[in-house]
């Protein structure tokens, strides 16, 4: 088949399998992964192997270093709050507990030597934001459950991509290629060059922003850029730190002050997803069906023990009891699928393990991803049931998001707010916001369908529209906009303008239906 014709699929295949992983609300990676098994070892259209050649690992490495790159940009210092002595446990003695019990698991029940299932566990102890985000969308449980997983799928990848080339360089070691010492040398060079470069690239680029020396059109591409030469310059100083430093570049760029990343963080975003989706399909079009049919049993026995062993006991050695109750440290540990950085990793260390002609070797691959499909799977379809049963979600939102910020909309806020909810009025008239915000209501300045709006607001606990601007399309918008998010018996409307004469009557009738109609929910 064409190469042209192949390449121009994949990128629509991706592009329709997020598309319905939006519109049923379940993570990317399930459809991805299954057109990729189609057109695959099933169908046989796809051979990335033969169709990249030599650079398929290459880019696959630059890929993932861009989506880690992304995702770090949005990490704000001042999210964590008081859950920074949680996130660093978590991604400290979490990551090792969480490592040495699945390297003992897969050793006992895929058969495993114990030098191939530490290198195991070790690769597959990463989660990542591509696979955390969407569970955390769909099960909506609380901020603090939800920042706590954020943070941690991020931080986690690079960690376990530095552990995962410490082990193997420990594993080539006792192998008889290189002597043991000669693994904690590169350890501390992955973590130096990656530290160094990181920060060091990230002030820079900031610096750079902030005295706009690089015009709005440029951010985008020179911050590719950066991520390419950043992430190639780590690795050729020291092997995988790259992933290290671009985390921590994106990280450095996110918390500086006065930077603007709009431009960036849009570029970055749509590049990520068409990365994600074309990464997943090609892993997945490699894979050997009879592999992955022997190991699905032992993925399964492994999902189970990351849940019911690995989970609490990383949950209880990263809590001291003080910063979340019981039901949310129990949802914090259940949601833990595995991502990107796993699926990417595997091959290129059961390639040299299979050199070495370990026992087992070809099962690496399809042991991972059967790993990876079954605690995706499970993430998904049971995250949002026990939220609700903990008590942990927002299955009752009291947030309200206000399209217009008008006499009538400030009047309707205000009852709301009076009566314990929690509104926010969203428009593009700086007036009007500034009216709203002296009557000591929430306000968001910008339009309601824009990137802005798409990549700024919080929409954690809130659970309803009311679109009360006196532009007819700006409504119909608005709640096509919100109706997926939200859902259509959550999104409200007027049929006609806002009233101009009496607001506060009116607004205490529509105040009274509205409240009423919730009620009645």
């Amino acid at each position: 088949m064409n190469i042209l014709i192949i390449l121009a699929g994949l990128v629509i295949l991706g592009s329709a399998s997020q598309w319905l992983a939006w519109r049923v609300k379940l993570p990317a990676i399930l459809f991805l992964l299954a057109i990729g098994i189609l057109v695959g070892p099933v169908l046989g259209w796809v051979h990335p192997d033969s169709l990249f050649g030599p650079l398929l690992f290459p880019g696959i490495s630059l890929a993932v270093a861009v989506i880690l790159f992304e995702g770090a940009l949005n990490l704000r210092l001042h999210e964590i709050g008081g859950l920074a002595s949680v996130i660093r446990r978590m991604v400290s003695l979490g990551t090792l507990s969480s490592w040495w019990i699945l390297a003992a698991a897969t050793h006992w029940i895929a058969g495993f030597t114990w030098s191939m299932a530490i290198l195991f566990g070790a690769v597959v102890v990463v989660s990542g934001p591509t696979v955390i985000g969407p569970v955390l969308r769909a099960a909506r449980p609380n901020t603090r459950i939800s920042n706590v997983l954020k943070w941690e799928s991020i931080l986690i990848d690079p960690i376990g991509a530095l552990l995962a080339v410490l082990v193997f360089e420990a594993v080539i070691a006792h192998h008889g290629s290189t002597v043991l010492s000669t693994a904690v040398v590169i350890f501390l060079k992955m973590l130096g060059a990656g530290l160094l470069l990181g920060i060091v690239a990230g002030q820079i680029l900031g610096w750079l922003l902030r005295q706009r020396a690089i015009p709005d059109y440029l951010h985008g591409v020179v911050a590719l850029g950066s991520v390419f030469i950043i992430f190639a310059g780590a690795n050729q100083i020291a092997h995988e730190s790259g992933l290290l430093a671009v985390t921590l570049m994106g990280i450095w760029l996110a918390n500086m002050r006065d930077v603007p990343l709009e431009n960036i963080l849009d570029f970055k975003e749509s590049l990520s997803i068409l990365l994600i989706s074309i990464l997943f399909i090609l892993l997945a079009a490699r894979l050997d069906l009879k592999a992955v049919e022997q190991v699905i049993v032992s993925g399964v026995l492994l999902m189970l023990v990351i849940q019911f062993i690995a989970q609490p006991i990383k949950v209880l050695l990263a809590y001291d009891g003080k910063e979340l109750n019981w039901k949310e440290r129990f949802m914090t540990g259940w949601i833990a699928p595995r991502g990107i950085v796993a699926a990417a990793g595997a091959p290129v260390y059961a390639a040299q393990l299979e050199a070495l002609d370990y026992p087992k070797a070809h099962l690496f691959v399809p042991l991972t991803f059967a790993l990876i499909i079954v605690t995706v799977l499970l993430a998904s379809f049971t995250a949002r049931p026990i939220a609700r049963l903990l008590g942990v979600s927002e299955k009752d939102p009291h947030g309200i998001l206000i399209v217009g910020a008008n006499v009538f909309a400030i009047a309707v806020a205000k009852k709301l707010k009076d009566w314990g909810f929690r509104p926010l009025l969203i428009d593009d008239e700086y007036r009007q916001i500034q009216t709203a915000r002296m009557a000591g209501l929430d306000t968001f300045l910008g339009s309601p369908v824009s990137e802005a709006a798409d990549r700024k607001l919080d929409l954690v606990g809130f659970g309803y529209l009311l679109a009360l601007s006196t532009d007819a399309a700006r409504n119909l918008i608005a709640s096509l906009r919100y109706d997926p998010e939200f859902g259509h018996h959550a999104v409200f409307t007027l049929a006609d303008r806002a009233p101009s004469s009496s607001p506060d009557i009116v607004a205490e009738v529509f105040a009274t239906d509205f409240n009423g109609g919730l009620k009645g929910l």
